[in-house]
């Protein structure tokens, strides 16, 4: 097997272990916090289903990269601080 094949199925078993690591704790977390680790964890595996394609040849190294670049963008985005919802009240 080449290299670059061993590699990316280490890249995927990395990934697999941190979310298989993580999913006993996301089932004690309150609602909302549960639904943000749900999709970081979802995010990982993603990214390591990619890795799983570059290894078998699925995908080029190129789209590898493009998939880890939208991985890390969502997973910023999920990580920046989002402004409470403003209440709505009547105006007398």
């Amino acid at each position: 097997m080449f290299r670059y094949r061993r590699r990316a199925l280490a890249s995927a078993r990395a990934l697999e272990q941190a979310v298989d690591s993580q999913l006993a704790c996301v089932t004690r977390l309150p609602d909302d916090a549960r639904r943000r680790s749900a999709d970081h964890l979802a995010e990982l595996v993603t990214l390591a289903q990619a890795y799983r394609a570059y290894a078998r040849g699925w995908i080029s190294y190129r789209e590898l990269e493009n998939r880890g670049r939208i991985a890390t963008a969502r997973l910023s985005h999920l990580r920046s601080p989002h402004p409470a919802a403003a209440h709505l009240t009547e105006r007398d």
